[in-house]
């Protein structure tokens, strides 16, 4: 069985501000905003969300086949990924563009500031999916806004079950759109700012969205997740870490645990489960995908 994951793959710049956001920003200035952050450490990882998912799904032992757009600038990616043992048939280079670039600050609060260029990325929409015999679960991760559309209904046409997972994504689409998208999917993930605005913006409750979908997650950071079902919320609760380092790809985490427990046919509630563990090892660990899952496995 293998999982196809739309979305992104993109290099991470990411800095230390060693300050607190808070104290920079002045509330009252905000029209004139002109602030500088020092941030004395900075690397570059791997990462996207589609990269990450599949990073955490093939450190589980399950099977992620990545649909994603590179640029010129990607051979590398692509050729980690191989080494990994990850199916990359369905990466696609977009010669005149750069791999999306994601430039992350975070505070010793773990707020995140995000500028994100898409790159190659806004290509995505060009590789179609179609059936494939061991494709048997998916996902649509924050992408271009036309491969996110395009895949939903290319995913119900071909009859592959996938969870839509909008993401930093959500704001592109309005009431109408993401309620198109809930009826083609079979399960939805969301953080609970992106749920409340999701269901701002349909006019749904996670209750009603629940109902529509064979299940909705609503994760909750260090509170850990709702899992709701045919209408009715069961809290799982969150996984203390041994430290807390870096949250970037946190959440990709979670939703590659998703994925290997949907393939092993779990229960939503113990896919969540799974789901916090892997999300409290991730975030004690520097980048997106330098941790090590090899506890978990059987």
């Amino acid at each position: 069985m293998a999982s196809l994951i739309c979305g992104s793959l993109a290099f991470d710049t990411i800095m230390t501000f060693e300050g607190r956001f808070a104290e920079q920003i002045l509330p009252d200035q905000l029209h004139i905003l002109n602030v500088s952050f020092l941030v004395p450490a900075l690397r570059r990882d791997f990462g996207g969300c589609a990269g990450n998912i599949a990073y955490a799904l093939n450190s589980l032992g399950g099977k992620p086949v990545p649909m994603a757009t590179v640029g010129s600038d990607g051979a590398g990616y692509v050729a980690r990924f191989k080494d990994l043992g990850i199916d990359t048939s369905f990466v696609r280079e977009i010669a005149d563009s750069y791999t999306a670039q994601a430039m992350i600050m975070t505070d010793r609060d773990n707020n995140q500031i995000t500028a994100f260029h898409p790159g190659a990325m806004m290509q995505a929409h060009v590789t179609r999916i179609e059936q494939r015999g061991d494709f048997k679960l998916g996902i649509i991760s924050p992408d271009g806004r036309d491969a996110m559309l395009q895949h939903a209904e290319q995913f119900k046409a071909a009859g592959i079950p996938f969870v839509f997972d909008p993401g930093q994504g959500l704001p592109m689409f309005d009431g109408k759109e993401l309620a198109a998208f809930i009826e083609r999917a079979t399960w939805v993930t969301v953080n609970d700012y992106e749920g409340k605005m999701l269901s701002e913006r349909t006019g749904w409750s996670s209750a009603e969205i629940s109902r529509r979908v064979q299940g909705l997650v609503v994760t909750l950071g260090g509170e850990g997740c709702e899992v709701w079902v045919g209408g009715e919320k069961t809290v799982v609760p969150a996984v203390t870490a041994e430290a807390v380092v870096d949250p970037t790809g946190c959440g990709d985490a979670w939703r590659g645990a998703l994925l290997f427990g949907l393939e092993q046919g779990w229960s939503l509630a113990k896919c969540a489960e799974l789901g916090n563990q892997v999300g409290a090892l991730k975030i004690a660990s520097r980048g997106p995908q330098n941790y090590d899952l090899s506890s978990l496995r059987g």
